[in-house]
Formats: structure tokens, C-alpha cells, sequence
């Protein structure tokens, strides 16, 4: 028989439509991530379908739905949307046992399957911390353990001490019994300090089942060690007839029990002057008695601590400027028949300043500038008396009479009384200085 050319141009394109059709019926699925204990959506797509039916498989081959027809008795089972095109259904409270590969199928001929693995992530449990033990003595070795169990894949730990990531850790994985889990472990291996007294170590499970919300364990250490003292001073100068406070602080765990002044070895001399008020030590008008070692100790259950404090009592320091001599006027009047006054000496002062803004350190005031000046007023002085002296004797008066001439040759007193020239008459000629 022989077909005419239309009628084969007809054949042909059916042909390629039904090749064209098979080629576009294949079902499309994905893999599937789920925790454990949530629920799994197993989806299967095809673009072109004619009215092929769709199946979900699990891992054993059992059939859970044939269209929207439900195969397998489990209520954890449900469909979700089934038509020509797309079948889905969604698996609740999915264990560790529902893992595996998952198989969707079109009935063609032949008939077409995809795969879509299901992989299901074990939860951490809850770290604990192991191997503390309260308190913990100064220099003592301490091993902590964090332990988490049942992860899958396995967990991470990281250690803390106060927020600071320590990174010097052991770091142990064990498979479960179940050969699906696994159990981790981490120690954290340090020396017992006083700085770590209080802190806090925590202990972080990291895992991609927890969404970025690690599971955490922490523990508060409890340390403890021997008193710490420190003495502080009221008065980093002291000086004679002042007072100072010293106060002995000491930090201890316990906490220390009153603290103990000595003074060079021995109890303190003077315990009107020197009170104790506990930790603080006060003592009033300070004197040079009071230099030497002073001692404070603390102690608690552990132990005993002390420290010194060496007191150097210094003298007070004069602050008043030096005094300033001036020599006041000196006037001499030499009196006879004519007045005469003379004034000679004058005045020399001596000053010394000084800046009222100079250091306590700094040198006080040239003695030897002082003492110079001090001598030539001294000479000056002298040389102005010496010279009114001489000026005055030259000056002195004298008395000039008669009443003594002839009289050397006279025998007797009457006889040269009678032969004097001046007797009276010439008694006013007498002349007499006076100062």
C-alpha cells in the first residue's frame, strides 16, 4: 500500500510528538536534611504527564503512596498534595531508623524512578562538666571533663574561662552502641590560681542540629590561697609633730583574720600615741622615736602573709624668712663758745630675700653674703666713733689763769697769793671751755 505524501508528513510528526512526550516524563526530586524528631517533605515533580500515575517507596522498597492512595499503614505518613504532576508526602517525628533513600517512580513504559536521599541529624544531649571539686587549693592540678552524647554527625566542644576561648584541650569521639551516633568528650587541664577565683568555665556544644544555639555547661571555680597585704601611707612626708595613718589591706580566701602590728620585731612602745582600729595603724605628734621597720600580718586556714613599712621621720623645716638689722642714726653735738654738731654715721642695711614659691629642697638663704655685710657695717661704725673722738679732743677746753705766776719763787702759800699778778683784778680774764 502506498501512502500519499501528506498523509506520511502526518505520520511522522505524531511520532516525534510521542518522542517528544516520553522524553519530557521524568520525575524530579531533591534530598532531604531533617533533625531528628521533626518532620521530613518528600516532593516529586513532572513537567509532562499524561496521566501517568506517581509512587513514594522507602528505603525497604515498601510502597507508602501510589497516587493519592496511601499503601503503608503508618499514621506518621501523610499526603500532601497529589496530582498529574506532583506527589508529596511528608513523614512526622522522623528517627534515626528513617534514614536512607527514598524512591519516586512514573509509570511509563519503561518506568522512570528518581532517588532523594533522607539524612537525619542525632541532637546532642545536654554537655555536663565533671571532675570539680569545691574549693579548690592555690597551685593544685584540675582536670575537667565536659561529655555530650548521641550527635550525628559528631558535635564540637570549646572550653571558656570568662568569655575567653581556651584552645589547649584534650578531645575524645566514641561511636554509640546504635553505630549511628556518637559520644564526645573534652578535658580542660590547668593549675588551680587566685586569679581564677570566681571565673567561670563554660563548656560549648556546637552542632548544625542546634540552629546556632549551642548547648552550654558552666561551672564557678571556688579557689582557695593565702593572704595578700599591701600597706598604704596617709603622709608620704612626715615630719616631727605630725601624724600618720597606715593601713594594712590583705585579700585572702577565707577571708584573713585580723591583721597583727609589730615594730621592729616587737609590740608597739608607745600605745597611747600608736592605736590600732583594726586593720588601720594611727600614730600622733611623731618624733624621731618612731623610725624604724613596721610590720603587718595576715593569715587565714591556709596560711600567713606580711609585709613592711619603713618610717623615716623627718625634720620640720623653717619656712620663716630671715630677719633684717638696719643700725639706726647716730648724732654727736660738741658744745663751747661757738655750738658745733656734727652728724656722721649713716645707715647700712642688709636684706635678704627670698622666692616664697621655693621647694622645701632648695638651699635657704648665703649666711656667708649676711655675715659680710653685718662686718662692714661693724667697720664702718668703729671708724665714725674713732674719728668723732679724735675731733672732740682737739677741741677740749682748757682753763688759762695767772694765779700761778711769780709764785714759783715765793717761800711760802701767803707770801705767793700776796705776790700773784692776777690776784682779782685779773680774774676776769680767766677763760674757761666746756663741752
Amino acid at each position: 500500500m502506498r501512502l500519499k505524501p501528506g498523509a506520511l508528513l502526518r505520520f511522522y510528526s505524531l511520532c516525534g510528538i510521542l518522542v517528544q512526550g516520553s522524553q519530557g516524563q521524568f520525575p524530579l526530586t531533591q534530598n532531604v536534611t531533617v533533625v531528628e524528631g521533626g518532620t521530613a517533605n518528600l516532593t516529586c515533580r513532572v513537567d509532562q504527564n499524561d496521566n501517568t500515575s506517581l509512587q513514594w517507596s522507602n528505603p525497604a522498597q515498601q510502597t507508602l503512596y501510589f497516587d493519592d492512595k496511601k499503601a503503608l499503614r503508618d499514621n506518621r505518613i501523610e499526603l500532601v498534595r497529589a496530582s498529574w504532576h506532583e506527589l508529596s508526602i511528608s513523614v512526622s517525628d522522623v528517627s534515626l531508623s528513617d534514614e536512607g533513600q527514598y524512591t519516586c517512580s512514573l509509570f511509563t513504559m519503561p518506568v522512570k524512578t528518581s532517588k532523594a536521599f533522607l539524612t537525619v541529624l542525632g541532637v546532642p544531649e545536654k554537655p555536663q562538666i565533671t571532675g570539680f571539686t569545691s574549693p579548690v587549693m592555690e597551685g593544685e592540678r584540675m582536670q575537667l571533663t565536659c561529655k555530650t552524647s548521641g550527635s550525628k554527625p559528631a558535635a564540637d566542644i570549646r572550653w571558656f574561662k570568662n568569655d575567653k576561648e581556651v584552645k589547649d584541650v584534650k578531645y575524645l569521639k566514641e561511636e554509640d552502641a546504635n553505630r549511628k551516633t556518637f559520644t564526645v568528650s573534652s578535658t580542660l587541664d590547668f593549675l588551680a590560681d587566685r586569679n581564677d577565683d570566681g571565673a567561670v568555665v563554660s563548656c560549648r556544644v556546637d552542632h548544625e542540629s542546634l540552629n546556632s544555639t549551642p548547648q552550654i555547661a558552666m561551672q564557678v571555680l571556688e579557689i582557695h590561697y593565702t593572704p595578700l597585704v599591701k600597706i598604704i601611707s596617709s603622709n608620704s612626708w612626715p615630719e616631727e609633730g605630725q601624724s600618720i595613718i597606715l593601713t594594712c589591706e590583705s585579700k585572702g580566701k577565707p577571708v584573713p583574720e585580723p591583721v597583727l602590728w609589730t615594730k621592729d620585731g616587737g609590740e608597739l612602745p608607745d600605745p597611747e600615741r600608736m592605736v590600732v582600729n583594726g586593720r588601720v595603724l594611727s600614730i600622733s605628734f611623731l618624733n624621731k622615736t618612731d623610725n624604724g621597720t613596721y610590720r603587718c600580718e595576715a593569715k587565714n586556714p591556709i596560711g600567713r602573709n606580711s609585709t613592711e613599712y619603713v618610717l623615716i621621720v623627718h625634720d620640720v623645716f623653717n619656712t620663716l624668712l630671715p630677719t633684717t638689722v638696719i643700725p639706726s642714726l647716730t648724732t654727736a653735738t660738741v658744745t663751747t663758745t661757738v655750738a658745733l654738731t656734727t652728724s656722721t654715721t649713716t645707715s647700712a642695711t642688709a636684706i635678704s630675700t627670698r622666692d616664697p614659691n621655693a621647694l622645701a629642697g632648695q638651699t635657704g638663704p648665703d649666711h656667708a653674703l649676711i655675715g659680710g655685710i653685718v662686718a662692714v657695717v661693724v667697720f664702718v661704725t668703729l671708724c665714725s666713733i674713732i674719728l668723732l673722738g679724735r675731733y672732740l679732743a682737739r677741741h677740749k677746753g682748757t682753763y688759762l689763769t695767772n694765779e700761778a705766776k711769780g709764785a714759783e719763787d715765793a717761800p711760802d702759800a701767803d707770801t705767793a697769793i700776796i705776790n700773784a699778778e692776777g690776784s682779782q683784778v685779773n680774774a676776769e680774764e680767766k677763760k674757761e671751755y666746756f663741752i
